[in-house]
């Protein structure tokens, strides 16, 4: 197979979507966010408009707070001098400017909270290398490997393959709760457990701390990682407890490190973990959301990074390597891809995908993203480190799959299909204690 440029190149930063860099840079959000296909004129008028509305709001407050002030210290001081009638002339004085900064602490504060909502609708800005496009087919492929394995006449997919051999059972998931949520039988369940492990202990030998995190999430968890507010309506929400079912490891994990200062001599921080996945996947109908293709729950084994702003990209490139050596000793056909403007999750500065070819269906499937969101996320969670001048400075996050489950399953399935059952790859058959399923 061919492959393309190297995936390193020179990156340039962008700067997080606060409101002082919004109001400085008018034109340079309008055009990066031109590159997701978001004609963002009015928005970003409206931010600006708003801010100088909280500002000024601000500014009165503080000035009617110290007048406020100084007619206190005035009025001591005339009931010292025994000038009780210009002292309950001050006085009425306060009461009104008591008033008036209540009032203008409320608006202020409705001000901000209007603000705040605006700015969670605008996504992060596209790193300059992001290529242009709005579609899936306008990624742009930099990378390719492996061999395409040529199967045997009458090879199946893998919802077909499950059934011969009984380790997947789709119906039985339906029966328990509904589609998108399957059973795991026998060997089946045995090489799921599998990967779950030989993915934690390739993260965890490359320096990945492993946590075990909540499936269950707040709100302000959600809105940290850039998961709320929920557009889409993707996410499980329990509305008794307002918790919400993560949709990724993800979630819990950059979350460890909201409201938190570290030192610049702990980063980086490298978690990894192990979770099922809760995504509603609205809308998912066809041939190409088949068996393991789309579900509902999955399992996922996760990769988190805090990263100083100098060393982030640098990082990005080093969870790629990460990623490819999972694949290369899975033997598995794969490519990666730099995400377009149009395909870039909300969150996302940068985005490389990784897809495996899946032999049965003649596909490709994405099993793997690894993305930079600069300080996206970390705005949002109030994530700072110190830097060595005693600065707080906002960190960035980074996350991948390392790897999601199911599309990886089904391309095993696939590919290692032979006429007397399903090969175990080689990596694996430690962890399985089997070599074929038959």
């Amino acid at each position: 197979m061919r492959k393309a440029q190297k995936i390193t190149e020179s990156y340039k930063n962008q700067a997080m979507l606060q409101i002082a860099f919004i109001r400085e840079n008018q034109e340079k959000v309008i055009n990066a966010l031109a590159k997701r296909n978001i004609d963002a004129k009015g928005i970003v008028s409206e931010v600006v408009q708003l801010d100088e509305q909280r500002r000024a709001t601000q500014v009165e407050l503080d000035n009617t707070l110290s007048e406020s002030n100084k007619l206190s210290k005035d009025i001591g001081e005339l009931m010292k001098s025994g000038e009780k009638a210009k002292a309950a002339i001050l006085k009425e004085k306060t009461v009104s400017l008591k008033e008036k900064s209540k009032d203008l602490g409320e608006k202020a504060e409705a001000l901000a909270e209007e603000l705040t909502q605006k700015l969670y609708t605008l996504p992060n800005l596209p790193a300059d290398i992001v290529p242009e496009g709005k579609t899936p087919e306008e990624n742009l492929n930099v990378f390719e490997e492996g061999t395409i394995p040529v199967l045997h006449e009458g090879a199946l997919p893998h919802w077909e393959l499950v059934k011969k051999y009984d380790i997947i059972d789709f119906e039985l998931g339906v029966k328990i709760t509904g589609a998108g949520f399957p059973v795991y039988k026998g060997k089946g369940a045995r090489l799921q457990r599998a990967l779950i492990n030989y993915f934690l202990d390739k993260n965890t030998a490359a320096g990945y701390k492993e946590m075990q995190v909540p499936h269950l999430v707040n709100e302000a968890s959600g809105y940290g990682t850039g998961q709320l507010p929920d557009k889409e309506g993707q996410m499980y929400h329990s509305t008794i407890d307002d918790l919400y079912l993560i949709p990724t490891a993800e979630v819990p994990v950059t979350n460890l490190f909201r409201d938190v200062i570290l030192n610049e001599s702990e980063l980086p921080v490298l978690c990894t973990a192990y979770t099922p996945c809760f995504r509603r996947e609205a809308g998912s109908y066809g041939a190409h959301v088949r068996g393991l293709n789309r579900l509902h729950q999955f399992d996922k084994v996760e990769i988190v990074r805090v990263e100083h702003p100098d060393k982030s990209y640098e990082a990005l490139d080093g969870m790629v390597e990460h990623v490819k050596n999972i694949l290369q000793e899975l033997q598995l056909p794969y490519r990666i891809l730099r995400l377009c403007g149009g395909d870039m999750g909300f969150t996302s500065a940068l985005t490389y995908d990784f897809e495996v070819f899946s032999t049965a269906q003649d596909r490709w499937l994405e099993i793997s993203s690894v993305s930079n969101f600069e300080t996206f996320q970390a705005n949002r969670l109030k994530l700072r480190f110190k830097d060595k001048d005693g600065k707080n400075q906002l960190a960035h996050t980074l996350n991948g799959s390392s790897l999601a489950l199911p599309r990886v399953l089904a391309g095993i399935l696939e590919n290692y299909q032979i006429p007397e059952g399903i090969v175990i790859p080689e990596v694996l058959r430690p962890y399985c204690g089997f070599d074929i399923i038959n």
